[in-house]
């Protein structure tokens, strides 16, 4: 197996787990950019966001749910938080499973910062 995040699933890499269900992991970022950064995958591999199939769309789903969730847990939800998820190379991916970031913590700028 290839996959980091499909190693952290399987456990043969300990992530720093946040949340778990039968459907999801989240965990913290080893590269935090926010005083809270999660990243929260699904427990299926699905390589990008292109790849999501009609009967995936649960699932995904359920990523943002989570990210909602934790989001009231961490104590930010009212103030505000940010939830990134890229796509391929120039959208910025480096892990190929789809995953979503939520950060939080901090006030955010736009475009980036």
């Amino acid at each position: 197996m290839e996959c980091l995040f499909c190693k952290m699933i399987e456990r043969e890499i300990e992530p720093d787990v946040v949340f778990e269900d039968e459907h999801v992991l989240a965990f913290n970022d080893i590269n935090p950019q926010a005083p809270t950064h999660v990243l929260i995958i699904p427990k299926k591999h699905i390589s990008t966001l292109n790849d999501i199939g009609s009967d995936d769309l649960t699932l995904v789903g359920r990523l943002q749910h989570t990210a909602a969730q934790l989001a009231k847990k961490f104590g930010f939800a009212e103030d505000g938080y940010r939830i990134v998820m890229n796509c391929n190379d120039h959208g910025g991916q480096s892990v190929y499973h789809i995953h979503m970031h939520l950060m939080g913590g901090r006030r955010f700028s736009w475009p980036a910062g």
